[in-house]
This record gives structure tokens, sequence and C-alpha cells, in this order.
């Protein structure tokens, strides 16, 4: 199924929103309560797939909704159409401050791999599915799991990040990564993680055990600030927690 052929805005600066005008039947996908606002003559559906396969029958619709739960998505999505006779527009906003990122999936070979919470709002006739990394390490260690999100379809999608989106291309190149700062990465890519360093760079480095590599050719898309590390530096326990283990031990590995 082809998707929609939608167009956007995007409006803010740190919280973001976008707005998609919708000529007459049009239909844009997206998580359930996303929706800012809509204008007269969009009507909404709650439903449990999709939309990219319409004849699919109740027991795919329902393996499809199960397998967004396993992404860490809401079973439902709502489909939002423009039955009026003139162009609407129904606006989204993301659940944390930060960026939304607008992808057209038929310049990127058709599909992209997602964090498994980072979907917003796509055309209709996008496939939103579970990619499965085939990685143990990287399932078990690299922050995103084993299961998180594939994309797939010809028109726009748009996700949303945490702090500034940093878009880069890769080259036949490797680059190490935070592990929770992956927002999303085109197919070919490659996924894995390795370990950040000695044994004290791991424990009082800051940067965690663990560092996700990407490699290969093709575009990746990263976030400055992933809600976990946005929770963790808020959070008085965290912040008390990391400093008193820094005061108390930081003696022991002197160099």
């Amino acid at each position: 199924m082809n998707s929609h052929e939608i167009d956007y805005k995007i409006i803010g600066d740190d919280i973001q929103l976008v707005e998609i005008e919708l000529d007459p039947y049009e239909t844009v996908i997206a998580e359930a309560g996303a929706m800012l606002y809509m204008e007269e003559g969009i009507e909404f559906e709650t439903k449990l797939g999709d939309g990219s396969t319409p004849n699919q029958g109740f027991m795919g619709k329902l393996l499809s909704a199960g397998s967004r739960a396993l992404s860490g998505e809401s079973i439902f999505m709502t489909h939002f159409t423009n039955n009026g006779m003139t162009k609407r527009k129904v606006a989204f906003s993301a659940p944390y401050p930060g960026k939304i990122i607008p992808i057209d999936l038929g310049v990127s070979q058709g599909r992209i791999i997602v964090q498994k919470d980072g979907f917003l709002c796509a055309a209709k006739g996008t496939k939103i599915s579970m990619h499965f990394n085939r990685k143990l390490g990287a399932g078990l260690v690299g922050g995103e799991g084993f299961i998180l999100q594939k994309l797939e379809g010809d028109g726009k999608a748009f996700i949303h990040a945490g702090g500034t989106v940093i878009e880069k291309q890769l080259n036949n190149e490797t680059l190490r990564i935070d592990t929770g700062c992956i927002v999303a990465y085109e197919p070919q890519i490659d996924f894995n993680v390795e370990t950040s360093g000695s044994l004290k760079s791991m424990v009082f480095g800051g940067e965690g055990l663990f560092l996700a590599t990407l490699s290969g050719t093709g575009k990746v898309w990263l976030q400055s600030m992933p809600i976990r590390k946005l929770i963790q530096r808020i959070s008085p326990v965290g912040a008390n927690a990391k400093k008193g283990s820094s005061f108390i031990l930081g003696n022991f590995f002197e160099d």
C-alpha cells in the first residue's frame, strides 16, 4: 500500500509539535494520546492496526498489536482522516521535551530502525513492526534491548527525541555512542556494543559500563538528552547516590 502524501510544519524550538495538513480523505496515523489539536472536518478512530494492510484479518491485527506492546508502545493506534472538502490540519506533540525528526522513508531504502518509544506519527500506509536485535550482547546491555521498532513505507514518518538531535552520515565508519542516545538508524547500519574502557573508567567515568557502536554506511540520528538520563539528573536519590559513591570510593582507584 502506498503511503498518503502529507504536508507538514514543525513548530517550536525545544518543545516541538508537528502540524500535519491533510487533503480531503487523507489519513495520518499516530500514537494514542499524541494529538494536540485538530480542525473541524477531521475525524479520528482508534484501531488495532496501522492500516498498512487493509485486508488483514482480526488475528493479524491482534498479532501486530501484540508486537507493538512488546516494543514498548500502546496496542492501539489512532487514525485521523480529513472527511471535509478542503484542507484541514491536525497537530501532534511529543511526550517529553526535545525535537521532532521528519524522515522520508522513500529516501531511507523504505525503512528505518527506531528506538522502542520513538515513533510519533506517520502517513497512512506506513507499517510499524518489531525489529529484533539478533546480537545477544547488544540486546542484553545495549540500552535499546532486543526489541526495537521498524518503520516501513514510502511516505513521511515523524519520530521524537530528547534534547538536541544530531544527524550523522557514516561512510564505512564506526561511531561509538552512549547507549541511550541512539534515536534511529538506517537498516544497513550494524548496531553492537562494547565495553567503555578500563574497570576504573567503567565504574567512575560516568559514561556507563558499555558504549553502543554503529558501523557501516548510512544515516544515524542521535539525541543529546535521552529521557532516562534526564530523570537520573533531576532525581535527588540518583544525584546524591552518584556524588556519594564518587566521594567515598574515588580514592580507591587513585593513580
